[in-house]
């Protein structure tokens, strides 16, 4: 399942119609291409066993 990021708009008082209009605008353009995060699936290469490494980070909390 991929999760899209959402990027937030500021609007600030007093901004006209255009200017509104113009943030939605891009804001949409950005948000239609999203993430291929397929793309970093195997990059990573660890000598270490991740779920040992996990392991060893939850214990350090103790």
């Amino acid at each position: 399942m991929l999760k899209m990021i959402s990027m937030v708009t500021t609007i600030k008082k007093g901004a006209s119609k255009e200017e509104i209009n113009f943030l939605l605008e891009s804001h949409h353009k950005r948000s239609q291409k999203g993430i291929d995060i397929k793309k970093y699936c195997g990059v990573l290469h660890l000598k270490v066993d991740p779920l040992e490494m996990q392991k060893k980070w939850r214990d350090e909390w103790e």
